[in-house]
């Protein structure tokens, strides 16, 4: 998301989203982290479902990979990848009442 904003020029949505930094709780990208991303981009690959090319870093494994260690929902644009492993919903949608 972030650098979509910054690519449109939005700064006042880049603020905004900075502001969120001071209530989120960041983990740390472990190697078990990445061992288990690993094995979910191969899982998917051989399920017929690849989430980037192969050539690619693929984020979707690697943030599934960090919600399934945090037992996290994960809210996104792209449910349709990141639903392949864990729970996703649409950011704009979500409701925390």
């Amino acid at each position: 998301m972030r650098r979509n904003l910054l690519l449109s020029g939005l700064t006042k949505s880049v603020s905004r989203l900075d502001q969120l930094r001071q209530v989120l709780i960041y983990q740390p990208i472990t190697t078990e982290t990445m061992l288990r991303a690993a094995e979910l981009w191969a899982n998917a690959r051989k399920r017929g479902k690849p989430t980037a090319d192969p050539k690619e870093l693929d984020g979707d494994v690697i943030l599934a990979s960090q919600a399934m260690e945090a037992d996290a929902v994960v809210m996104t644009e792209n449910i349709g990848h990141l639903s392949l492993f864990v729970e996703a919903v649409r950011w704009h949608e979500y409701s925390l009442a």
